[in-house]
């Protein structure tokens, strides 16, 4: 309630409007993974919990909604899709309807599918928490687990090369 202009109760009820309840678990897993990541490695545990919640609000927005974004932010981002759209043009709509303004916290929602390359710990840690929450289920992600409880610079290494690896594929 520090960053945003709503309780958690709030909250979780406007994204419960925006999101199916499959997206929303995913939300509460990664905001799990994000604290228990930040406490960890040394980073503001409740800005992690904000941005691991946070991090798929727009996930669901249509097309239409995002390139309405685009336009109203005179962002050059038409040439992707939501992959893309949901972290670096779903901020604004976080901004929108959220008036969340810490620009640490947006940042690490912006870049939490595509990295950087410069990243904070912060954006480490939502980057990673968002592959390894306790809802996913695919080849690999209990070595990634394996490697987060160890480093995070070896963790987002770890996660880069798979996410190439299947975008290759």
């Amino acid at each position: 309630q520090d960053y945003i202009n709503c309780s958690r109760e709030q909250l979780l009820g406007k994204m419960a409007e925006l999101l199916p309840e499959k997206r929303l678990n995913h939300c509460l897993g990664v905001e799990r993974a994000a604290i228990e990541l930040a406490e960890r490695f040394g980073v503001d545990a409740e800005k992690a919990g904000l941005a691991g919640l946070l991090h798929d609000y727009a996930k669901k927005l249509s097309d239409q909604e995002f390139l309405d974004l685009i336009d109203r932010y005179q962002l050059d981002l038409k040439n992707w899709s939501n992959n893309v759209w949901h972290g670096m043009v779903g901020i604004y709509k976080i901004k929108e309807d959220l008036n969340l303004q810490k620009p640490e916290i947006l940042r690490a929602i912006e870049i939490h599918t595509v990295g950087a390359g410069q990243m904070t710990d912060l954006d480490k840690v939502i980057y990673v928490a968002d592959y390894i929450e306790h809802n996913r289920a695919f080849p690999g992600v209990d070595q990634a687990r394996e490697i987060a409880e160890l480093s995070l610079n070896k963790a987002v290494a770890y996660e880069t090369a798979r996410t190439v690896e299947h975008l290759a594929r």
